[in-house]
């Protein structure tokens, strides 16, 4: 078996995004899995891992965004972008 390596950079794009909902999962330092859905009007609602994964499989993901750890709380962050 031949194991690729590559290394994956996130490259900001310059072009601004229309979307109708962004969901976040966050990760913290105990290791616990946190997700959320946010909507235009900033309201941020804590949902469930299957809500979650339901979203990630059946949406139509128009962008996703790997976020940096920079509050202390969390290490790793993901959101991605969706379009009814």
């Amino acid at each position: 078996m031949v194991m690729v390596q590559a290394e994956m950079l996130f490259i900001p794009s310059p072009i601004k995004v229309s979307n109708d909902i962004r969901y976040q999962v966050l990760v913290n330092r105990s290791s616990r899995m946190q997700y959320f859905r946010k909507s235009h009007n900033g309201n941020r609602v804590r949902i469930g891992r299957g809500d979650f994964i339901e979203a990630f499989n059946t949406s139509r993901i128009i962008a996703v965004k790997p976020l940096q750890s920079g509050d202390g709380n969390s290490i790793f962050q993901y959101e991605f972008y969706t379009r009814k």
